[in-house]
């Protein structure tokens, strides 16, 4: 078991980041997405550790349509420790070790349902996991502060509100700094503002978006995908595909990592 440096103070974080970053068990992984133990937030976050090629982990990316076919995108609060103020999809956390939530797809799926009430106020009673369309998984890396990154096999998936399905949203500050809907459209302007300013949008989202979403969105897609339950058994079975940022060597792939 490595160690934390002596310069990482959670006693100074958010209180709410801080007893996530000591209680929640992440589930570690090889790049081949086989379970291989547990580490906590805190640890497998540490560049010190991703660096090392330790700390690779399991987490979801969830994407959240309306009846119209917008996303819900979320600014990360200024007090999260990687990528604060940044926007990006509409929940992204981790899938936690010995229980329920170690169970592949379905285990993303109950964290997903977990996460959106925790940060969004969304509660577990709106969603059922068979409401969660399962798509791909990606190996990705991103640094941040030089302190945090993040290492992880993300789990993509999407749900749509169903017709009539009424929403309830309250963030929770130490999570989310604001909320909006965006069509396509206005997320590829979304990405005209990142030219400018780098730090607009996080990194993974930046990747999936560009690399993936805009293929399973924009021209009626995303209707085709729902319909469909996701993209199939080839995607759902294929070894995490890689992704990093053309040009950002802060998101290549450590060496070392199993």
């Amino acid at each position: 078991m490595s160690v934390v440096p002596a310069g990482v103070d959670v006693s100074q974080m958010d209180p709410h980041q801080a007893e996530l970053m000591a209680k929640d068990q992440c589930i570690l992984v090889n790049r081949r997405d086989e379970p291989i133990g547990c580490s906590p937030k805190k640890e497998c976050h540490l560049m010190t550790e991703i660096r090392a090629g330790r700390g690779l982990h399991r987490a979801f990316s969830l994407f959240l349509f309306n009846e119209e076919g917008k996303l819900l995108l979320q600014r990360r609060a200024g007090v999260k420790p990687t990528f604060p103020l940044r926007w990006t999809n509409t929940c992204c956390s981790h899938p936690l070790y010995g229980g329920a939530e170690a169970n592949g797809v379905e285990g993303a799926k109950l964290a997903a349902i977990r996460k959106l009430e925790d940060e969004l106020g969304i509660p577990a009673s709106q969603f059922a996991p068979a409401d969660f369309h399962y798509l791909t998984r990606i190996h990705y890396c991103a640094l941040s502060d030089g302190m945090w990154g993040e290492h992880e096999i993300d789990y993509l998936m999407f749900v749509q509100l169903k017709p009539g399905q009424q929403l309830v949203l309250q963030a929770n500050p130490s999570e989310v700094e604001e909320l909006k809907w965006v069509s396509p459209d206005e997320l590829r302007a979304e990405f005209k503002v990142a030219e400018s300013n780098p730090a607009h949008l996080t990194p993974w989202f930046q990747m999936i978006a560009e690399q993936l979403l805009f293929g399973w969105w924009e021209n009626g897609k995303l209707a085709e995908v729902i319909k469909a339950g996701g993209l199939g058994q080839e995607l759902a079975d294929r070894v995490p595909l890689v992704l990093s940022l053309p040009g950002k060597a802060d998101t290549v792939i450590p060496e070392a990592t199993p």
